[in-house]
């Protein structure tokens, strides 16, 4: 049985990590999003060798589940989701971003996650609709981007499936 898919399109802009990828491959699925689209240096299933082993391994096999593309430039993925009319929306720790939890999206949403270090790229400012952070309760004041990506998946599945 194929269930339909969230109106949810995920874009990694320039994650570097393998197991970060792998990881969410797994949410992916397991969410049932519409697609991942992999930025820039973001690792690939189909790059054979280690990379694909690594990936393989976080992602148990939802790395060939899970619709996918790559874009070599974000800023040209998230233009043909904006044109397409999807909710484009950084998911990021800035001052300026909207507590998750009184954020209302607009079907159907592209979440932006950036780079483990320097975050959104800045060339896409222009293109963002909305930026979303995760309330951080904590000393720390930010998560692995893999996990706040099953933060923010679980929160749109939980909107999704009450409407």
């Amino acid at each position: 049985m194929t269930r339909a898919r969230l109106p949810i399109v995920v874009v990694l802009d320039n994650v570097r990590s393998l197991y970060n990828t792998g990881a969410f491959f797994r949410t992916a699925d397991a969410c049932a999003i519409e697609r991942l689209v992999l930025c820039g240096i973001t690792p690939r299933p189909d790059q054979g060798g280690r990379q694909q082993r690594a990936i393989a391994k976080t992602a148990l096999g939802a790395e060939l589940t899970v619709p996918w593309e790559h874009f070599a430039d974000t800023l040209t993925a998230v233009n043909q989701l904006a044109a397409a009319r999807y909710q484009i929306v950084a998911v990021e720790t800035s001052p300026t971003a909207v507590d998750l939890y009184e954020w209302t999206p607009a079907w159907p949403v592209c979440l932006v996650f950036g780079h483990e270090r320097d975050g959104v790229a800045s060339a896409l400012t222009d293109r963002i609709d909305a930026s979303v952070r995760i309330p951080m309760l904590g000393e720390k004041r930010s998560l692995n981007v893999a996990t706040a990506a099953g933060v923010v998946l679980y929160e749109l599945v939980r909107r999704h499936l009450s409407t």
